[in-house]
């Protein structure tokens, strides 16, 4: 693709619109969605992804279209995952149900800007060293095998990283929440309140996430127009979706595992496009691999769609058959 300049401005200017919207409306009115509010905003991101879709297949063509669309939903699939630690984020911190838009989408301008770097970075990499594949294909395989080891504990696990427990201990923290507010006055003395802790909590949740998610969106297309716009779709109405699925996330239990067949394709999908590039001197003497197939976007597409699909529809129906024998117990 032969993006220009004036592309990415007005798009830059388009999804900024959308996220300065999104955060008047909960500077204005802090409150909890409720579930056809939530219903409604994930409908309009997930239509407006569609579209972007349409435009990019009308001016770009079908090929600009399916890397796009498979990105998207791999990024989104990804966050969707996300959304069990900040679960738990939210839960370990009381954060009031109120204030909790506030945070996850203060968290979602961190994710874009870190991705962002993150997305400028790699482009910049896998333009001077294709060999750099090798290592994407190699972390995202690591990354695969930890995720189904982990299996049904990882939405249940969260260990406060070394910035969370320093600020704890260095910074004045006042006793409650005062509002979102981060700040606030005791006694004339400037406090921090725990908003704070957990604003860096989310923060550098999302840093962990983007290591993973970046490697993933460049194993679907290399183009940084697509790589960068399938994230922010991916990332947008993700606060509303956070309380759409509420407690339907505990019932997702064999996600972690399908997102682990997921990273480990895109890795395998890594590694084939750099053996078929190579140019490494100790790999087949410097000189591409023949064998290497080229795994087509329409078949990742595939892949990814009916590996989401069958963990989620496996998920629906353990819990299903869970919540039936709990209530066989209770009753006999």
């Amino acid at each position: 693709m032969d993006v220009s300049g004036l592309i990415w401005a007005a798009t830059l200017v388009a999804l900024t619109a959308v996220l300065l919207v999104d955060l008047l409306i909960i500077g204005r009115r802090p409150h909890e969605p409720s579930v056809r509010e939530s219903s409604l905003w994930v409908g309009f991101y997930v239509g407006l992804a569609l579209l972007f879709g349409v435009g990019l297949w009308a001016t770009a063509g079908a090929g600009a279209a399916g890397q796009f669309y498979t990105g998207w939903l791999t990024e989104y699939s990804l966050s969707v995952d996300n959304l069990f630690v900040f679960v738990i984020i939210m839960a370990r911190f009381a954060v009031p149900r109120a204030y909790q838009q506030k945070v996850l989408l203060v968290g979602i301008v961190l994710a874009l800007v870190m991705r962002g770097g993150f997305i400028a970075a790699g482009a910049a990499l896998i333009s001077q060293f294709t060999w750099v594949f090798y290592i994407f294909g190699a972390f995202l395989i690591y990354t695969a095998i930890n995720l189904a080891r982990q299996g049904e504990s990882s939405e249940e696990e969260f260990t406060e990283n070394v910035l969370i427990r320093w600020s704890r201990r260095a910074l004045p923290i006042s006793s409650g929440y005062v509002g979102a507010k981060l700040t606030t006055r005791v006694q004339g003395r400037r406090l921090f309140t725990p908003m704070l802790i957990v604003m860096i909590a989310i923060g550098t949740t999302d840093l962990i996430f983007a290591l993973d998610s970046i490697p993933a969106i460049f194993g679907i297309t290399q183009e940084p127009y697509l790589v960068f716009t399938a994230n922010v779709f991916a990332l947008m109405g993700l606060r509303q979706l956070y309380f759409l699925l509420g407690g339907l996330l505990d019932r997702l239990i064999y996600l972690s595992h399908g997102l682990a067949v997921v990273l480990g394709f895109i890795g395998v999908k890594l590694i084939l496009e750099a053996l078929a590039d190579n140019k490494l001197p100790f790999v087949n003497g410097g000189e591409p691999v023949g064998w290497a197939p080229h795994i087509p976007i329409w078949l990742s597409l595939l892949v990814i769609l009916g590996t989401l699909a069958v963990a989620t529809v496996a998920s629906l129906l353990k819990s299903s058959r869970d919540r039936r024998r709990e209530l066989v117990k209770v009753s006999g």
